[in-house]
């Protein structure tokens, strides 16, 4: 390995042992349990505290700080792990052997050259779109390249034993007070996929999630290069999977240094619990659609600014402020307006999100060769001692993923606009392993709405409504 990515690995260790030096202390209980169903939990407005699922793909604990996946944690991942180590991790559930890593990565390379979908996409006008548009556009495109689904003669090969049917199966659920033991429609044994997993044609299998992993890289790389005037590159075969979305979109070969940041940055973000996109993914393949659609659903989550971007305004806040010199005077104004400061603060953690801790070096590392980068990592270097100095103890408010990563994606040479796509070009590793996971022992997702609405309101025709009886 070279000497200076030796040094990213020592960077990574010390924040290792950093945080497991402050975060002592035991798993959370009620989290980490074998689920005896039906559950009782106490469930806020939008889901929050809900219990939808089982999972062995990854952990989260807020209180901890901690981040795992299949039990291994995120910091020996980032130290001495790959992205295509990580992918294949998420979706087997173990550590690959040099000859399972070897066919894993022979079939990204492979799926990573995908010349009809870069055809049809410049086809369209992607200059002018939204670059999270662009890319959910180039994975359904991905979805007519790879599979025979959308075509007229199209059977899904399902037997009618195996479908639940499509609200059916939850009304004995919801029977108070708890209905009956077993849903009148579901999966005997859960959904046997065997069949489909080697099946080119197949849009469930894993080779469409080899294909969608590889894929997605590919088609992000290219709405960069369209949005920027420039024609896309076609992938290197020699070159990682980090290094080769690197230089897809920038037209070179990325140092060993950029290289192995890149791939850190892509496993910090590859699956995060049941986030908005993961369980946007997760509902729509309860439904028994595809895998590409799935992931198309969990781009599309993404793209709200309450879940994806959000490192797109650090960077654009950090700018605002100017450097260092000016954050306390910018920090109290922005208090005494009740702003909200980007970048601070999760819905889970509540104490520093592992995944900043170990971007911080990193961006600190990647800044100190230019001018303008220093100034940024400066400048957010003391926000953060402000921000945690007033509201960490009292509120729980600390530095998230997005605060750093913003910064070693500039770094790296790429626009603000591409933040996000970069997002879900890693979180498809996650979205994948959780809905092959679901779909083992698949129940279609269906909650229940209060309704606060009249009743036995009376139809008046049209013509004798009143303009107050329209409101």
């Amino acid at each position: 390995m070279d000497r200076n990515s030796d040094r990213i690995t020592e960077l990574i260790l010390k924040a290792s042992k950093k945080v497991h030096k402050e975060t002592k202390g035991n798993h959370e209980p009620e989290f980490t349990k074998i689920v005896k169903w039906p559950v009782e939990c106490i469930v806020g407005p939008g889901l929050e505290g809900a219990i939808a699922c089982e999972t062995n793909v990854g952990y989260v604990n807020g209180s901890k700080g901690s981040l795992i996946y299949w039990g291994y944690d995120i910091f020996d991942l980032c130290a001495y792990s790959s992205f295509e180590e990580v992918c294949y991790l998420l979706l087997h559930g173990h550590l690959p052997s040099t000859e399972q890593l070897d066919i894993f990565k022979n079939k990204l390379i492979q799926y990573r050259n995908t010349p009809n979908t870069t055809r049809l996409l410049m086809s369209f006008p992607v200059e002018k779109m939204n670059a999270m548009g662009a890319l959910r556009l180039g994975t359904n495109l991905l979805r007519q390249e790879f599979t025979d689904v959308d075509q007229d003669l199209y059977v899904p090969n399902i037997s009618e034993s195996e479908i639940i049917s499509a609200d059916e199966d939850s009304i004995p659920m919801e029977t108070p007070p708890r209905g009956e033991e077993h849903a009148i429609y579901e999966f005997k044994e859960g959904l046997d996929k065997t069949e489909y997993e080697n099946n080119f044609h197949s849009a469930i299998g894993y080779e469409s999630c080899y294909h969608l992993i590889a894929g997605v890289s590919t088609i992000a790389a290219a709405v960069k290069r369209l949005r920027h005037g420039n024609l896309p590159i076609e992938p290197d075969p020699e070159l990682s999977h980090a290094a080769n979305f690197l230089y897809m979109m920038n037209g070179r070969r990325p140092s060993p240094v950029e290289e192995r940041i890149m791939d850190v940055s892509l496993i910090l973000h590859a699956d995060h619990g049941m986030n908005a996109s993961t369980f946007a993914a997760m509902v729509v393949a309860s439904t028994l659609s595809d895998i590409y659609f799935s992931v198309g659903s969990g781009i599309s989550a993404l793209n709200g600014p309450l879940h994806g971007g959000a490192n797109e305004q650090v960077l654009k806040m950090l700018l605002e402020i100017g450097g260092a010199e000016n954050v306390d005077s910018w920090f109290d104004k922005a208090r005494e307006a009740k702003r909200r400061i980007m970048g601070f603060g999760h819905r889970v953690y509540k104490t520093y999100d592992p995944r900043a801790r170990v971007l911080s070096p990193l961006a600190e590392y990647l800044a100190k060769g230019n001018k303008e980068n220093l100034n940024l990592f400066s400048t957010a270097q003391k926000l953060e001692e402000r921000v945690v100095s007033e509201l960490g103890k009292e509120k729980k408010i600390f530095p998230n993923v997005d605060f750093y990563s913003g910064i070693v994606y500039s770094c790296l040479g790429i626009p603000i606009d591409m933040f996000t796509p970069i997002f879900a070009v890693s979180r498809v590793g996650g979205w994948t392993a959780r809905v092959q996971e679901y779909l083992k022992n698949n129940r279609i997702f269906r909650p229940r709405a209060v309704y606060n609405g009249p009743f036995d309101k009376e139809y008046i025709p049209i013509d004798g409504r009143s303009s107050e009886e329209l409101k």
